[in-house]
């Protein structure tokens, strides 16, 4: 079908072996971004061991001074990894079954999806559309990465609206062959995989295709977790046509991800919280009476038809920030306006944080941590139809340790 295609993904050999997978799979490099403890335990965990781990970068290193050595000991790791035939490769999907430590597991499927049918342009009418802003400058580095890799491992997951449960739930009811059963690494849950043939891949595509006729404006797929990994797959492809006017295919033309219904019952939308570094609170306040029209602070919190209230943390104490007529519909976007602003006049970096804990945490000394609420996950399709990209981390798709593992691979030389 359009957008889709059936790839052969590598699994490593040692798949069934639940000791050797537990240390493999690892999660997505967007996560920990400011608990450099949890990255130093992984790489305890996988020393001398093949994991993906050795196979990423997590974003807690990107502005290292290392960087370019660290990529080119991971692109020199895949191949590797590759020719050392670790892998085994087969042509199909994998129906997915990750058990998260407090849900309902969440049910997926592994495909690969056209970038031909994609672009993350605020008001694309494409088949696959981003769900909130892209910032072209993050791409840079994850390109880098990306260029000279010999394979891509996916932490991507993305959403179909799909309430009558017609696609992925059903396929549970059929015996496919298991690939793996393991416990994730640092008490992240445990997860199933199970072998679906190219032969048995028909039927399902069958199913997406009445799901798209079904769609109202034509977009069957919103990106739900990794929208910077797909726009950096999607940049190197238009990179490779510019480059090469004739080429038509390529495996650079495809990305790896997994879908996920948005009515499953184990996926649950989490709120994004912020942290802002090494400011001065009373600047910060000052700047923010500034920026806004109508503003004021509270030591209580204040809900009222037409404003935003905005929980902010400091030190150990609350205090909340009202925003009288805000021009966002979600609190996020009211407050992502201003901390982009503010983030360039005073040079100081943003942190997007999963947890209440982690949030209070870090809010010490001269940090400023900011609360915020979910946004119901009944509402995304229709949003993003209507308003095109929501502000860039308006939700999450589970809590940090809920993220998806890098487990399958999938060649793209």
């Amino acid at each position: 079908m359009d957008g889709l295609i059936v790839p052969k993904i590598l699994l490593p050999k040692k798949a069934s072996d639940a000791d050797f997978m537990k240390k493999w799979a690892v999660i997505a490099v967007d996560q920990y971004t400011s608990e450099p403890d949890y990255w130093k335990k992984v790489e305890e965990l996988t020393n001398n061991h093949k994991s993906t781990y050795h196979l990423i970068l997590p974003e807690i290193f990107l502005e290292e001074p290392d960087v370019e050595e660290r990529i080119k000991k991971i692109n020199d790791e895949m191949n590797r990894y590759l020719s050392e035939k670790i892998f085994d490769e087969f042509e199909g999907f994998i129906l997915v079954d990750r058990q998260t430590r407090y849900k309902k597991s969440r049910k997926g499927l592994i495909v690969a999806l056209d970038l031909e049918h994609y672009d993350y342009s605020k008001g694309s009418k494409t088949l696959i559309r981003a769900t909130e802003g892209t910032i072209i400058e993050r791409l840079p580095p994850r390109i880098k990465i990306r260029k000279n890799a010999s394979m891509e491992l996916p932490h991507i997951m993305v959403l179909i609206d799909d309430p009558e449960k017609t696609v992925i739930e059903p396929l549970f009811e059929k015996n496919f062959e298991k690939l793996y059963d393991f416990d994730l690494m640092m008490d992240s849950g445990h997860i199933k995989g199970y072998k679906i043939p190219k032969n048995d891949t028909e039927q399902i595509i069958e199913s997406l295709e009445k799901l798209k006729k079904k769609s109202n404006d034509g977009m069957l797929f919103a990106m739900g977790d990794g929208n910077h990994s797909l726009a950096t797959a999607k940049a190197i492809w238009e990179d490779m046509k510019k480059n090469n006017p004739k080429l038509k295919d390529h495996p650079s033309r495809y990305a790896l991800v997994e879908l996920v219904n948005l009515h499953d019952e184990g996926l649950e939308f989490e709120p994004i919280h912020r942290i802002i570094f090494n400011v001065e609170k009373d600047d910060l306040f000052s700047e923010m009476k500034k920026f806004y029209d109508n503003v004021h602070f509270s030591e209580l919190r204040v809900e009222k038809k037409g404003s935003h209230c905005i929980e902010y943390i400091h030190n150990g104490k609350s205090g909340f920030i009202i925003v009288n007529n805000p021009n966002s519909n979600l609190e996020v976007g009211t407050l992502q306006s201003f901390l982009d602003y503010y983030s360039k006049l005073r040079n100081k970096k943003i942190d997007y944080i999963h947890g209440e804990n982690v949030v209070k945490k870090i809010s010490v000394k001269d940090n400023i941590g900011f609360i915020l609420p979910a946004m119901p996950k009944s509402e995304l399709f229709r949003t993003v139809i209507i308003d095109g990209a929501l502000p860039r981390k308006t939700f999450s798709m589970g809590e940090a340790s809920e993220k998806r593992f890098y487990l399958e691979a999938r060649k793209i030389v």
